[in-house]
């Protein structure tokens, strides 16, 4: 059998891209680069094997000359810098529009609609913020009313937050789809709607991330995951990858609450070891075993460290991660291909809490692999297309 497993740790881009400054960053942001050097150096002997510290000069990873992996760095071709375009265009999807950011907060139509749709009684907030800040100033107020927090940031994002000690979880997934049906009726071109929920815990509201879910707008045309899927074949979605591809194109599904989640969940399912039956979407009907895709979003680095500032837990998290992908590389199969990689910056030790438009790093193995070092391309669809090769 043939797998190519894809490994996407979010936000971990290595340097500017050339038209940074049109999305508000700075050409010095380099998210990899900076958080080995805020770090005095970090230690991942797994990916500085693979060839990590040939692309960038990165403290504590050295260049090697017989790197076992296939490298590259990646320009992206799609219009953004956020989840959503990153991962599409990972997969084949090349997004020519740029989705709309709302800076001011969303129209009074807008919000009008969703109010009147959830009969939810109002909204608080309706401004671009960030989510940990937000919930903190606003809990007491949401607690009074009982209205959902709703904010945006520089990304594509309608977010909704609910303390679920107060709001049910239930209801607040609900108000989710509605809004983004909202939305795609009155042609807003927005890439994800986020269920943020919360609850106070020892006096501090602490988001749960676990409970985390994205409604992304639905792929407007075939990515490598659906023609693999129409081939009959397996692709597990592990992390918010269901969610980022509004379930097109995969066939079991499996959300985490945490980096450590996912690794652990992704070495099980490249062990077989994973229990698909219980993650199987319910039209699912395997008929392929000759192919299959693992595709894995490990958010943490993006979500709890790069937007909030903090790198030394961006470090701790990449640390760990690396000592995971030696577990994973000992268990592949003599046809697996593994491939690691990123999909936009976020940047922890530049200015602002927003991602960043960045590159991003690719390293690629599997067993014999001629290693080359393909310097710097255009598009990130080069990995779908790697995909393809490889599988079909």
């Amino acid at each position: 059998m043939k797998r190519a497993i894809i490994v996407v740790i979010d936000s971990m881009g290595i340097g500017a891209m050339p038209d940074c400054k049109e999305f508000g960053d700075i050409p010095e942001c380099n998210t990899i680069k900076n958080v080995c050097r805020a770090n005095g150096g970090l230690k991942l002997p797994v990916m500085e094997s693979l060839g990590l510290g040939n692309l960038c000069n990165l403290e504590g990873v050295k260049p090697t000359a017989a790197p076992l992996g296939t490298t590259v760095v990646l320009k992206e071709e799609s219009k953004g810098k956020d989840t959503t375009t990153g991962h599409w265009e990972i997969a084949g999807l090349v997004s020519e529009k740029k989705f709309e950011t709302f800076p001011e907060g969303f129209p009074k139509e807008l919000i009008d609609e969703f109010v009147k749709r959830t009969d939810c009684g109002g909204v608080l907030a309706n401004i671009p913020a960030s989510g940990t800040v937000i919930i903190e100033q606003l809990n007491d107020e949401h607690h009074k009313t009982k209205y959902p927090i709703v904010y945006t940031s520089a990304d594509s994002v309608f977010q909704i937050a609910v303390d679920t000690d107060l709001i049910p979880l239930e209801t607040l997934y609900e108000w989710c789809k509605i809004a983004r049906k909202t939305l795609d009726d009155m042609g807003f071109f927005v890439a994800r709607v986020i269920a943020r929920p919360y609850k106070v815990i020892d006096g501090k509201p602490t988001r749960i991330s676990g409970d985390r879910r994205d409604y992304s707008m639905v792929p407007p045309s075939d990515t490598i995951l659906n023609t693999v899927k129409k081939l009959g074949a397996e692709v597990i979605g592990i992390g918010k990858i269901e969610d980022i591809f509004a379930k097109s194109g995969i066939t079991h599904a499996i959300h985490t609450g945490s980096n450590k989640e996912g690794l652990e969940l992704t070495l099980k399912a490249v062990k077989g070891d994973l229990e698909l039956d219980k993650i199987a979407y319910p039209d699912t009907k395997i008929t392929n075993n000759d192919i299959g895709i693992i595709f894995t979003n490990l958010v943490d680095t993006d979500m709890l460290y790069g937007h909030r500032n903090d790198y030394k837990g961006y470090g701790k998290a990449l640390e760990e991660i690396d000592i995971y992908l030696g577990e994973i590389i000992k268990e592949l199969k003599d046809d697996d291909l593994l491939i690691i990689t990123a999909d936009h910056g976020c940047d922890p030790t530049v200015p602002g809490t927003d991602h960043t438009r960045e590159k991003v790093p690719v390293l690629m193995y599997k067993k014999g692999i001629h290693p080359v070092n393909f310097g710097e391309m255009t598009g990130f669809k080069f990995i779908a297309l790697s995909v393809a090769v490889h599988l079909l």
